[in-house]
């Protein structure tokens, strides 16, 4: 594969993604937990609920499946919009004393949604690689399939099963797609922007 400008800032891309998409929100997400913060609580669920769509996406690029590329795309996104769309949850938030937790908190906050823009913006440069096969077998598209790969090789580490973790990929693809058709088109006109039960 020949020598790609900005290689660095795929792998640099992937790297924040562990950090900031991964790490910071788990430990957030323990945090809110034994600080019984039920808000931050509940939208870090909400959150991990919608970001799963990150993981899926990397099982769809390690067989090459062009339909990863959109779905990296779609991710950005539904997270950045997920963080902000509950009413409810933005008040209670607002509304918490400042202390340390509210800080680190809404610091991430912001840096995923930010980081997800930005992304969403520079991911789209590259939607023309999940919507043709001779543009994803290309160097600029295959740039982005180097860390799955390396993922596969670390995780999953058996010859030939690229297409049995597409597959699992797929499977998570279809259930993603079925949960979130349930909430626009049912529970979203149920409740609204409110992520507490009525």
């Amino acid at each position: 594969m020949m020598d790609i400008w900005f290689r660095p800032l795929v792998w640099m891309d992937y790297r924040l993604e562990v950090l900031l998409a991964v790490i910071v929100p788990f430990v957030l997400l323990i945090w809110a937990l034994f600080a019984k913060q039920e808000a931050m609580e509940k939208l870090l669920i909400i959150y991990w609920r919608v970001a799963s769509l990150l993981m899926i996406t990397v099982y769809l690029l390690i067989p090459d499946w062009k339909v990863g590329f959109i779905s990296g795309f779609a991710a950005r996104v539904l997270i950045a919009i997920s963080l902000w769309f509950w009413v409810d949850l933005n008040e209670e938030i607002r509304d918490i004393p400042q202390n340390l937790f509210k800080l680190v908190f809404t610091s991430w906050r912001w840096a995923i949604t930010g980081y997800c823009v930005l992304g969403a913006i520079a991911k789209s440069i590259f939607l023309p690689c999940g919507l043709s096969s001779n543009k994803v077998a290309s160097d600029f598209c295959q740039v982005w399939l180097e860390a799955p790969e390396a993922y596969r090789s670390l995780f999953h580490n058996k010859p030939g099963n690229e297409g049995v973790l597409g597959f699992m990929g797929a499977v998570g693809l279809v259930i993603y797609i079925i949960y979130l058709a349930y909430f626009v088109l049912i529970r979203l006109g149920k409740q609204g922007r409110s992520a507490l039960e009525q």
